[in-house]
């Protein structure tokens, strides 16, 4: 593990759970700025990709917090920019939140709902001599930047209030090309601060809007357009992520000057980092673009539909959201502990069967051909209430190829010929006496005796079973299946270093398909909102995207070994 690499247990201060809680209860507490009023959060994603873990993490604490204190969370579209923003993002942000179990009621809005607003407040700013049209193109932009010593430079920072509001007007009746002029905020040019150096409110754009259409030719940025959403809709406390910490001075700017109903409190908190992963949504959306993964909702991805079709549930990633806490200071959190979660919460709740991913046949020579039986297992020994189901049993049968060896290596204590007797799990105890092979030589058949007094896979003599016990399904009544064994996508710890290109980490083993694998037949009619625990192999789900009845597709959600607990 890396030194930047934190696990949870070093984050879990009593300061970073509950700073931001500690300041809410300030808040609304006696004497506070929001004293008497009803805690009111919102969580403004941007519909130009889908929900990473990342912005897991953003949502349980806006929805998560409003929940704590009694209070509300809008959920709103933060499209003020039109590139690349579309209503398939709108959705599956929607889709996404209400699947982790938040609801955001009738208040649901998009930024652009707000754009006569916008204008209407960018307008009363110029009037009171705090805005201006700005005529620097890029590049001078650049120039006059100034830096920690020198201070920015406008020559069009004095222009007559009647010009601003002219100019400004002919920009919104798209008089003007892109680049030609943007509006600025009056502040402060020399500020230590870049952020309050007379930033830029407005800019040209000529890009259609996903829902305006045409109707605008000018946007508002984002540093304007949030703080006034927030303010219109009654937004107490803005909790936002660390890197817009800087940008507060500009956010309080806003809220000051403009003409507004009320004054929230931005709150930042570092954002979530885990490490095998990306979670830039531009690395994301090349990821999907160049073909590098099957889509957004592709396993191996970040995404919260990514993940759900991989088989993590509600539950678990919420868990891991909470346990990580919220933190001050930016840190990477390991892949290892999602995993966790998931692992904690599968081994409650999800149903144990057999499959065999890699299968050879066994025959038990001296089972009578053609004859059956059934042996009642149980779907989950940590949960009584999920009952037991039937198994079927016959002379064959299909195993791991990997539990047999022709030639064993020491302390080998599966099937070999002439080895210890194994005990087939929850059935009988067999002794291997040989096998069968192809022209190729290649194993094509285990040959096995078992012992008809050791039914439930105990002696009656209650002698010492020195072999291991094998998982099995029965052949007569198996389902084909393909399943999908999963990786991390990346294979170097921090692929998201600007310091490397992050397609060069990609992890070429993250994905492997195994065909014709074996399964019980109460698989048969899986779905994927159902999880199973295949023994000895890991935690499976039915693939949302490929599976169906007679073509099962199964994704593996997590391996059994924990390697977060083990510290490996």
């Amino acid at each position: 593990m890396s030194e930047d690499v934190r696990r949870p247990e070093e984050s879990q201060t009593q300061e970073s759970q509950n700073f931001i809680h500690q300041f809410i209860r300030e808040d609304i507490g006696p004497g506070g700025r929001f004293e008497g009023r009803q805690v009111h959060t919102r969580f403004p994603p941007e519909p130009n990709g889908y929900l990473h873990i990342g912005h897991c993490k953003a949502l349980t604490i806006d929805f998560g917090t409003a929940e704590k204190f009694g209070g509300l969370c809008n959920l709103r579209m933060d499209d003020t920019n039109p590139t690349k923003e579309d209503e398939e993002f709108v959705d599956a942000i929607k889709e996404d939140i209400h699947w982790l179990g938040f609801d955001w009621g009738d208040r649901f809005f998009y930024g652009s709902d707000y754009f006569d607003e916008d204008y209407r407040q960018a307008v009363g700013l110029i009037k009171k001599g705090l805005a201006y049209v700005c005529q620097l193109t890029p590049e001078q932009f650049r120039e006059y930047r100034g830096d920690v010593n020198t201070p920015a430079r406008s020559p069009w920072r004095d222009r007559p209030v009647e010009e601003s509001l002219d100019l400004f007007e002919r920009m919104k009746n798209g008089e003007f090309p892109e680049g030609k002029y943007t509006l600025r905020a009056k502040i402060d040019l020399a500020s230590g601060n870049f952020n309050m150096r007379d930033p830029v409110l407005y800019r040209i754009n000529y890009l259609p809007h996903h829902r305006q259409g045409n109707k605008w030719c000018i946007y508002p940025m984002y540093d304007f357009a949030h703080p006034i959403q927030d303010a219109l809709e009654g937004i107490t406390h803005s909790l936002c992520s660390l890197e817009f910490e800087n940008h507060r001075p500009l956010y309080n700017w806003v809220v000051e000057h403009c003409d507004l109903p009320c004054r929230p409190r931005q709150i930042e908190f570092a954002r979530l980092g885990i490490n095998y992963t990306v979670m830039s949504k531009r690395k994301l959306r090349r990821l999907v673009e160049e073909g590098r993964v099957a889509g957004w909702d592709d396993p191996r991805m970040p995404t919260l539909c990514g993940l759900r079709r991989r088989g993590y549930t509600p539950r678990s990633i919420r868990n891991f959201c909470e346990r990580i806490g919220v933190a001050k200071s930016a840190n990477v959190v390991e892949y290892a502990f999602l995993e966790h979660c998931l692992r904690e919460d599968l081994n409650e709740h999800a149903r144990r069967v057999m499959a065999v991913l890699r299968p050879v046949k066994l025959t038990i020579t001296n089972y009578p051909e053609g004859e059956s039986e059934c042996f009642e297992v149980e779907n989950n020994p940590n949960d009584p209430a999920a009952g037991k189901r039937p198994v079927a049993f016959s002379r064959h049968l299909y195993v791991e190829a990997e539990d047999f060896l022709e030639t064993p290596i020491p302390k080998y204590k599966r099937l070999y010929p002439g080895g210890p007797e194994c005990r087939l799990k929850g059935a009988y105890l067999i002794r291997c006496t040989g096998c069968v092979k192809d022209d190729s030589g290649r194993v094509v058949e285990i040959l096995a005796e078992y012992d008809p007094d050791s039914r439930g896979g105990n002696p009656a003599d209650g002698r010492k079973v020195k072999g291991a016990t094998i998982h099995w399904v029965d052949a007569a009544t198996a389902v084909d299946a393909q399943v999908r064994l999963y990786d991390n996508l990346f294979a170097d710890e921090n692929p998201d270093s600007g310091e490397k290109d992050f397609l060069a980490c990609l992890n070429p083993g993250s994905l492997e398909v195994l065909e014709h694998c074996k399964l019980e037949a109460c698989l048969a009619g899986a779905q994927p909102s159902d999880r199973f625990q295949f023994l000895r192999l890991g935690y499976f789900c039915a693939d949302s995207g490929d599976s169906r009845p007679g073509a099962l597709v199964f994704n593996r959600s997590v391996s059994l070994k924990d390697s977060f607990k083990s510290g490996t």
